[in-house]
């Protein structure tokens, strides 16, 4: 089970690490570990009052760590939070006498709460802005017009619509949440706002309901309703309706979809609505982890037409999608193309190139950062050019490199980098004590180290000749960096047993050692040798390691 220490936890406190057994490790095997480290740190085996009060820390230390590990209920609690999921609330509430099983939901039980408060005190925000561009005097104008102008050389671009949007979140109770939201839209220099308050309360596992209340300067009140509604574990249904008040009367509009799971990746939708845009739709949508398909097909006033969608998405860190689909009706036809990219933690960048009859040509630019978007439609022509198609399919790509290596990558460099400082600097005492309590370690295992080597030595055995942890440099284009290592040794040779040594969890936790670079990634080099032969290995800091190996075998003629 993977724990859940948190990152500014002191690295002694892994008491697996600390013990260096598994994190399935057995009562007997938890017992091994701690006897043998008892006999290492016992203060009564020294002399020396420094090394007797070091020796007494790190025995106080690993009995800790015993305690808890051994102990079935705080080992249940210790696995799920941590250290510190020893001491937060909620232990007094907790009868000894329960399961590991039932701490653990007892414990779930405790942070879903906990979580329902802070839920309640914060809202959810989410915002669209869309900005409508016209750039058709790009590619579309007449020069002779402009000759008696002027500036007449100058295309004309100018922004013809805008339409902002935002709402949040309120959580009334557990079951009930309120919506407000509101937009504003012009184009051409008229427009218009609404504003709308919805009310949604969790009727059962299976359902939900909502009223929505909304008023407008364009369209007048609003007064709907929604159901939400599982049928089955593998179909639902969702039921709206509405009745829109304005001075040409009330109109009624109603839509209803019903959806159902053909398999584990595929959903399949039906769709009818009433009022006054009223259509039948169909449509089957297929997600798995690298594709996006969707097919769908509807019959309505005014609208009618035939639509397929693709997208792969590619396995990479800044999850790159293509997309690209194709729509006919009685409208015209509409081919799309595009891609999108995460540029940042929080934010996703995308575009779109768009070509139909009669349309025309334009590029949809969107970029999503968090819960708000923003949306640049810019409308480059009314008919197909291929120059228009050129420049909207090949600028956009110019411009996102040339962003990415001047702007992106530098910003994201630098972030990086201060937060690692930030990091180094709020663990620096941390560390500088952990440094001490290596070193003193390192002291109290001389005597056992050398027995250890003699025992190994007699039987041509396992002995450690060299090892270091830390951050090495082998890449050529960056020997400028200077590696940060420390040497372990000795507390790799005091883990030797039988002429094997084991490592079962992260070496930062063992006795011995600390972290020389904060935040960056370590590994474990060691040199040793075995039946007079000479080995080495390179071992990633998570990954278990059990020597020795013929894999590490070092030849003679290399």
């Amino acid at each position: 089970m993977a724990s859940a220490l948190d990152d500014d936890e002191t690295l002694n406190d892994d008491y697996y690490s600390l013990l260096n057994v598994r994190r399935e490790a057995t009562q007997d095997e938890l017992k091994a570990a701690y006897r043998r480290l008892c006999m290492l740190y016992h203060p009564d085996k020294h002399r020396d009052p420094e090394l007797k009060t070091q020796a007494e820390q790190l025995f106080n230390l690993v009995h800790e760590a015993y305690e808890v590990l051994s102990d079935p209920q705080a080992r249940a609690i210790y696995d799920i939070y941590g250290k510190r999921g020893l001491d937060v609330e909620g232990w007094e509430v907790v009868e000894r006498k329960r399961t590991p099983a039932e701490i653990r939901e007892e414990y779930e039980r405790l942070q879903k709460e906990r979580e329902e408060r802070r839920l309640q005190q914060r809202t959810n925000p989410k915002g669209t802005i869309s900005v409508g561009i016209d750039a058709t005097d790009l590619f579309d104008r007449y020069e002779e017009d402009y000759e008696d102008v002027v500036g007449g050389g100058v295309p004309h671009v100018e922004i013809n619509k805008m339409h902002i949007s935002q709402s949040i979140e309120a959580p009334l109770t557990s079951k009930d949440t309120a919506v407000l939201s509101g937009s504003l839209t012009t184009h051409n220099g008229n427009g218009g706002g609404t504003i709308n308050l919805a009310l949604r309360r969790v009727t059962s596992a299976k359902g939900w309901g909502e009223i929505e209340l909304g008023a407008g300067d364009t369209h007048g009140p609003l007064f709907g309703m929604k159901i939400f509604r599982n049928l089955t574990p593998r179909c639902f249904v969702t039921a709206q309706c509405g009745l829109q008040f304005s001075s040409r009367g009330v109109r009624p509009g109603v839509t209803t979809v019903l959806a159902r799971h053909l398999d584990k990746n595929t959903m399949g939708y039906l769709q009818w609505r009433w009022g006054i845009q009223s259509s039948m739709n169909t449509s089957v949508v297929r997600d798995t982890k690298s594709t996006h398909f969707t097919f769908a097909m509807q019959l309505g006033i005014p609208h009618t037409f035939v639509m397929m969608s693709y997208q792969y998405k590619f396995q990479d860190d800044d999850q790159t999608k293509i997309k690209g689909s194709v729509k006919s009706g009685f409208f015209g036809t509409v081919v799309e193309y595009g891609a999108e990219r995460k540029i940042s933690r929080h934010s996703v960048l995308g575009a779109t190139v768009s070509v139909g009859v009669p349309q025309g040509v334009s590029l949809k630019i969107k970029l999503n950062r968090a819960s708000q978007t923003y949306f640049f439609p810019i409308h480059l022509t009314d008919q197909l050019l291929p120059s228009a198609v050129f420049y909207a399919t090949v600028g956009p790509l110019v411009f996102y490199l040339a962003i990415q290596q001047l702007v992106i990558r530098p910003y994201v460099r630098a972030q990086k980098e201060e937060d690692l400082e930030k990091q180094r600097e709020s663990s620096a005492s941390n560390i500088a004590k952990k440094k001490q309590e290596a070193e003193a370690a390192v002291l109290l295992m001389q005597e056992s180290v050398r027995r250890i080597i003699e025992a190994e030595e007699s039987r041509m055995g396992l002995i450690i000749l060299n090892a270091w942890y830390g951050k090495f440099v082998t890449d050529n284009s960056r020997k400028h960096e200077r590696a940060k290592v420390i040497d372990v040794t000795v507390p790799l040779q005091c883990l030797v047993k039988d002429s094997k040594l084991i490592l079962t969890e992260s070496a930062s936790g063992l006795p011995g050692f600390y972290d020389p670079c904060v935040g960056e990634e370590k590994s474990l080099k060691v040199l040793y040798q075995f039946r007079g032969v000479m080995h080495q290995v390179l071992s990633g800091d998570t990954e278990p390691l059990r020597i020795p190996k013929q894999s590490h075998r070092i030849d003679a003629d290399t």
